[in-house]
């Protein structure tokens, strides 16, 4: 099979975790989450495995046809600045968790790059069993392999301690929003 990746695999394949501090449950890691479980970045046929179903447990996801989310994907994908990975549970064929990294490129820190992260989400029969924290331990390697000077996300007062578990820190800065819906 074809497979329209919208990254190069090999980069997940290449993280190299020896750094890592925290640590997972016996048997789970990043390159092994799980039986039957692969981390891999989001592919074009990943909306007939319902990723988009994923997200929605995560918030409004709207409807989007196949010819728009071949649209955007191809957009994120030519963009190279987007890194959307998810867990594939291969005996369902089922996308069961995804996570994005969104990579920006600045003047500062001498022409720098920062990392933000975004919708994180496992499907809710998955969950409990640190997927959640896979995916976002991907995300923070991806980074640093990147080059990026930093990584930072946004989050609800309920999740700073799964955020703090992985190393991320309160650094007093305030968020704020103005929101469109559409």
């Amino acid at each position: 099979m074809d497979y329209n990746f919208l990254f190069d695999p090999s980069i997940l394949a290449d993280l190299d975790y020896s750094s890592w501090k925290s640590s997972f449950r016996p048997g789970v890691s990043p390159h092994t989450p799980g039986h039957g479980l692969k981390v891999r970045p989001l592919c074009a046929t990943d909306y007939d495995k319902g990723f988009l179903g994923v997200l929605a447990q995560l918030t409004k996801v709207g409807t989007v046809t196949r010819e728009q989310f071949m649209a955007r994907f191809n957009a994120m994908k030519d963009d190279k600045s987007y890194y959307v990975c998810v867990i594939e549970d291969l005996n369902k064929r089922e996308v069961i968790g995804a996570a994005t990294l969104v990579i920006e490129q600045k003047f500062i820190h001498s022409c720098g790059m920062r990392a933000r992260v975004e919708d994180v989400v496992v499907n809710d029969t998955y969950r409990g069993k640190q997927l959640g924290k896979i995916l976002t331990v991907v995300l923070i390697m991806l980074s640093k392999h990147l080059g990026c000077y930093k990584i930072s996300l946004e989050c609800s007062d309920q999740k700073l301690p799964f955020y703090q578990q992985v190393g991320f820190k309160q650094d007093g800065t305030n968020y704020m929003v103005q929101r469109w819906e559409t």
